[in-house]
């Protein structure tokens, strides 16, 4: 009998965390090394939230050439300046802070400015130049891609909310989330990426949308239902080392906190997500064994997390940030050796992407036998 491959379809999922997404780009260049030139992505749907959604929008633009939509957004990163995502200078960052600061006190609150601590228009700009998203409808039509999706989360309702462009999937809603159909456009990258307080929020249909990993519930949602059999996730949380006897000598200052709560939004909910799915996968093993049918599948996973805490390296590189913006971080207590990991997300310099995705190539490296396991068509 002659052996043929199975159709089974392999997602991408690409997690938020500002700066830190870098290290998926080197991720996916080691993987990309492992594919003729001319390969088109290896998987058939792409998902992404805050920037993990502008770095899959920007892999499946380039969906018929892998390699080139790699080179593209490794180029991005290799190059980036804090001022091609958020005004670093003295004179534009004020005027935003003091513009917030003052639409507080209009009693029009129709016409309030969105406040947040920086205004992100340049990479509004950015992504306006960069990326084609016609191209995402013609390569779901040629057949290099089935869909790509790009989560939010809605201010009104306080549901996240998965917009998602595909061939045949259909919308759905569950407690606390729901995929709608859409073009997708810039607007919705924006307000993916709207890291709460940090960036403003975006209107979309009279509602108000901010970061797609706040009241992300469950973060495998959106690739599971767009049909998804294998699930690879490159995400950024942190290795961490617990120390049960450790003490601070002082209460938590500001930065430290807002530090720990972006750790939770970005990091938490995927890992109690990818327990309650390997559960789902026991049981239909059980039901299996004993000849029970049942309408649920089970959903291979392969999780992708950098082997190196990134506060460090973002203390090392902490001054190649605008001198703007370290005085902007000064007055809420963070400082270039502050234990807060706020500065990781927000130090778009060059020297300190090119380091991520150095290390996110190299993690790849290590664990690409996994990685191909998962990606290779099966035999039956």
């Amino acid at each position: 009998m002659t052996n043929h491959k199975t159709n089974k379809k392999v997602a991408l999922l690409l997690t938020g965390g500002g700066a830190r997404a870098a290290y998926q780009v080197g991720v996916l260049k080691a993987i990309a090394q492992q594919y003729p030139r001319n390969s088109k992505v290896p998987f058939q749907i792409i998902c992404g939230t805050s920037a993990g959604a502008i770095n899959g929008t920007a892999v499946a633009c380039y969906a018929s050439c892998f390699h080139l939509g790699v080179r593209k957004l490794e180029w991005v990163w290799k190059n980036f300046h804090t001022s091609h995502v958020y005004y670093s200078d003295y004179l534009r960052a004020t005027y935003h802070l003091v513009r917030g600061f003052l639409s507080a006190f209009q009693a029009d609150y129709a016409n309030h400015k969105p406040v947040s601590l920086l205004d992100n228009k340049p990479l509004k700009i950015l992504l306006n130049e960069l990326l084609d998203l016609k191209r995402l409808d013609r390569n779901i039509m040629g057949g290099y891609l089935d869909s790509v999706s790009v989560t939010t989360s809605c201010y009104n309702s306080g549901d996240s909310i998965t917009f998602f462009q595909s061939r045949d999937a259909s919308e759905w809603q569950r407690s606390r989330r729901c995929g709608q159909r859409t073009l997708l456009g810039i607007h919705h990258l924006m307000a993916s990426a709207a890291i709460p307080l940090v960036m403003p929020s975006v209107r979309i249909n009279q509602h108000y949308y901010g970061d797609g990993s706040v009241n992300q519930l469950s973060p495998l949602s959106a690739p599971i239902h767009l049909g998804a059999d294998k699930i690879l996730i490159i995400g950024l949380e942190q290795p961490r080392k617990y120390d049960a006897t450790q003490q601070l000598p002082h209460h938590p200052n500001l930065s430290t906190i807002a530090g720990h709560l972006l750790d939770s939004i970005f990091s938490d909910t995927l890992t109690a997500d990818l327990e309650r799915m390997e559960r789902v996968n026991k049981t239909i093993r059980t039901l299996n064994e004993h000849q029970i049918q049942s309408e649920l599948k089970p959903i291979q996973s392969l999780l992708i997390n950098p082997s190196t805490n990134f506060n460090q390296l973002a203390s090392e590189h902490f001054l190649a940030l605008p001198m703007a913006v370290r005085t902007l971080l000064r007055t809420i207590g963070i400082k270039q050796h502050s234990d807060s990991s706020l500065a990781s997300y927000l130090l778009f310099e060059k020297s300190f992407t090119r380091r991520l995705i150095e290390l996110g190539y190299e993690d790849g490296i290590r664990q690409m036998d996994q990685i191909m396991a998962l990606l290779t068509p099966e035999q039956s």
